[in-house]
Formats: C-alpha cells, sequence, structure tokens
C-alpha cells in the first residue's frame, strides 16, 4: 500500500474510532456480487486497523440475501450488524425505524461528494439511512467485434425494437452465440428490474393514479410479447434461470452479443483476468420504445445498520470505512482504478477514471436522467423506476416476476401471464387497503 493511501486511512479509522469498543464481532450480510467479493477481501486492511473488531461474513444471492433480511429485520431478529440493502429497503424500514440514521460522520467522510440523487433514494424526510456502496443505472452492453462483422451499428439510444433486430441477426445457437441475453430469474430484484423499464419504455406503468394496475393494458402486452419472443428466439437456453450473474458470465465467456443489465459490470466485463471479450465489449444507453422515460433503473447497493445490532458505534465505523473515498483509493490501489465503486460519488468521475473507464461516460449520464419521482411516461402514484416504493411490492413484485419467468419457459402464454399478474396484483392491493 503507498504509504498516501495507508495515512488517509489511518487518518479516517483514527477519527472514527478515538474509543475502544472492546472486542466485537460483526456479523455483515452482503450479496454475491464482484464488488461485495472485493470488499470482503479488502477488509483485511479494516481489519489491521481495528484489532479489537472481527468481521464475520454472510455472503449470499441475491433473492436470498433479500429474503433472510426482510425476515430478520421485520422481526427484530438481531442477526445482523450490517445489512446491504437498496434504495427501496432503506426508504421503507428507515421510516418504519428500523434503521440506525446514518448522522454525525466525520468531515473526512465529505457527505456532499455523494451525488445527491442517491443521498435522496436512501433518505427519509431528510435522514440518511445507509451509505452507499455504489450505485448503477441500467446500460446496453454489445459486442462491437460482432457488430463489425455483421455490418451492423448501435445506436447510442437504440430501440428495443432495434435491439430485437440486431440479436436475431446476431444469433447463431450451433455455436452457442446467443443475440440477447437478459434476466429471467423471477425476483422483483431479479427479472422485475428488467422487464419494468422494458415496460416503461413502451409507456406502460404497474399502476394508474388510482392505484389500479394496468397489466390488461396495450403496452405491457406489447413489452411481455417482446421480451418472450425475443429470448425465445434469440436467447440462451435456461434462461428463466439466469439473474445478473449467470448473464454476466454468459457474456464474459462470449455467448451474448447484447446484454441489457446493471452499469456496475463495465469494470467486469472489461477486466481481462474474467471476461474473453474485454477488447471488444461497446457501451451505450438503455434501450427504449415510445418513450425514453423510465427505461434505465436507478438503484444503489448500501450499507445499513439495523437498530437491532449490539454493536452500533463498531458498525458504523466499518460501513463509513467501506463507503469512503479511501475505500475507492484503496481499490484502485489493489485492483486498478477503473474497479473503484461506481455511481456513487462525484470524486470517482475524474479525468484518470473516465478514460480508465470506458464506461463510465454511460453510467454517469444515465444516472443523470434517472428520475424515480417521474418514472413513467404517464403519471403514477409511486416513486420507483424499476420497482414501487411500497411496502407489499416485495411479494407482488415477486409473484408477477414468477409469473413472467412462467411465460418465458412456455408455462402459460403471455396473456395468460398478465392475467394472472393483473388479477393477483389487484387482490393484494385492495387487501392492503388501495386504492387510496
Amino acid at each position: 500500500m503507498k504509504p498516501s493511501v495507508k495515512a488517509l486511512l489511518v487518518s479516517t479509522c483514527m477519527t472514527l474510532s478515538s474509543v475502544s469498543f472492546g472486542a466485537q464481532t460483526l456479523t455483515i450480510a452482503t450479496v454475491n456480487n464482484s464488488d461485495m467479493i472485493r470488499m470482503q477481501k479488502l477488509s483485511k486492511t479494516f481489519e489491521a486497523e481495528h484489532p479489537d473488531i472481527t468481521l464475520n461474513w454472510v455472503v449470499l444471492e441475491e433473492n436470498v440475501l433479500r429474503q433472510r433480511l426482510t425476515t430478520d429485520i421485520a422481526t427484530q431478529g438481531g442477526q445482523f450488524d450490517v445489512l446491504t440493502i437498496g434504495m427501496y429497503e432503506a426508504a421503507l424500514w428507515g421510516a418504519k425505524g428500523w434503521l440506525e440514521p446514518m448522522k454525525d460522520l466525520p468531515a473526512s467522510y465529505d457527505l456532499e461528494d455523494v451525488f445527491p440523487s442517491v443521498r435522496d433514494g436512501l433518505s427519509v424526510k431528510g435522514s440518511l439511512y445507509a451509505l452507499p456502496f455504489y450505485a448503477e443505472s441500467s446500460i446496453t452492453y454489445y459486442r462491437t467485434d460482432l457488430f463489425k462483422n455483421a455490418g451492423l451499428t448501435m445506436p447510442e439510444h437504440p430501440t428495443w425494437t432495434q435491439i430485437g433486430e440486431f440479436a436475431g441477426k446476431l444469433t447463431d445457437k450451433s455455436k452457442e452465440q446467443y443475440g440477447l441475453c437478459l434476466r429471467g430469474k423471477a425476483g422483483w430484484g431479479e427479472n422485475m428490474a428488467l422487464i419494468t423499464t422494458l415496460a416503461n419504455g413502451y409507456g406502460a406503468r404497474w399502476f394508474d393514479e388510482k392505484w389500479q394496475p394496468e397489466f390488461n393494458g396495450p403496452e405491457w402486452k406489447d413489452a411481455l410479447n417482446f421480451y418472450v419472443d425475443n429470448m425465445k428466439k434469440s436467447g440462451p437456453p435456461g434462461a428463466s434461470s439466469n439473474g445478473f450473474n449467470e448473464n454476466l458470465a454468459l457474456f464474459n465467456s462470449g455467448k451474448c452479443a447484447i446484454w441489457v443489465d446493471a452499469s456496475v459490470a463495465g469494470s467486469f466485463v472489461t477486466d481481462k483476468t474474467q471476461s474473453k471479450v474485454a477488447d471488444n465489449v461497446g457501451f451505450t444507453f438503455a434501450p427504449h420504445e415510445k418513450t425514453d422515460k423510465g427505461s434505465s433503473w436507478m438503484y444503489s447497493w448500501s450499507l445499513a445498520i439495523p437498530t437491532s445490532s449490539k454493536a452500533k458505534e463498531a458498525a458504523k465505523v466499518f460501513t463509513t470505512w467501506a463507503t469512503s473515498k479511501e475505500y475507492g483509493q484503496l481499490v484502485a490501489k489493489t485492483d486498478g482504478i477503473a474497479n473503484v465503486p461506481p455511481g456513487t460519488r462525484a470524486s470517482t468521475y475524474s479525468d484518470e477514471y473516465m478514460k480508465a473507464a470506458p464506461f463510465a461516460k454511460v453510467t454517469l449520464e444515465s444516472l443523470k436522467v434517472a428520475d424515480p419521482k417521474a418514472p413513467t411516461l404517464k403519471p403514477v402514484p409511486y416513486i420507483g423506476i424499476q420497482l414501487v416504493t411500497i411496502p407489499e411490492f416485495q411479494a407482488i413484485g415477486t409473484q408477477v416476476g414468477k409469473f413472467f419467468s412462467g411465460a418465458l419457459t412456455g408455462q402459460q402464454t403471455v396473456d395468460q401471464a398478465l392475467t394472472a399478474a393483473q388479477s393477483t396484483t389487484e387482490r393484494e392491493m385492495k387487501r392492503a387497503g388501495y386504492p387510496k
């Protein structure tokens, strides 16, 4: 470690831990994404600076993590001291008083450096309830070599119709070359994150202004037909089991011509140690169709402290360290500047970073225009682009995701899936006291 980086880390740690906590173990629940696995590896630096704090990691697949954390915090089980959550949970759990407010941060943390849209998404009535580890939008990844060989040109702002046409021309299943890779794994944060933004692009919305679901409208039908038809024609086998990590592996192994997913994958697909196609990846904006409103999501994996934790102060020291500028500098030192957790801090987007990270410009521009408060072509009563920030959405979104995954596998038709989604959502919303 360079002395300058170590000095910064020591300075931050000393600021945060002017008193000893005694021997404590922090149990940290996180998702099995590459950035979090790197955080676990680099946390040895933190433990060296804090010999009285031991870190116990629980690393889980995305859907399992959400289920475990929701159950634990709703019952005040107290199994975890640090939670890896998103804007959905931060807003709802913060409002319920289940999370510790992230206040009195040290001056060196420089909260003003964090993008306002990210801070707002993790806050309730001006109180911050989680610290952002990274933030992402959704963007389009594509194989520049395959496009060139086929005489195709990817527009800067493609439509879904164009994506489908390109995918059809670039599919050669005999060579395990699939034109289009999209999430199919059922879950409100898995396939529904992608499908909702696709539907937004077609002018759809989850609910009208009176909280009535709209799956029986033409916009959802057009969007889901596009998704199912093109995934069957141009997608990989077993697509209904593929989430972010599975599609990342397919893309990095050279089996996907086009992949629309989280912008955070930019550093992975350009990393020659894990991507066979690192030199042949292009980046552009997420597809739209009738509108670009809500066509690209906004999300932040963040670290929060449940009120049930018995080691709150030590947990705050860790969460502050892991989301600090100094942590970013440590990543740059050990893994290269392109791997610094993206999307959260203005200072990350230096000239050096922009040159090293070819995906940075698209990511930054996408995050700037993403507006969870005005996420769709028509007005809606909810906040959220790829999700609806109400407590009921977690269960409803996952159930609808199962219906749509069933349409992808052929267990039911698109019309049947939409009818089931409409009736289930109507029933659950009525049970919960909607429409208001």
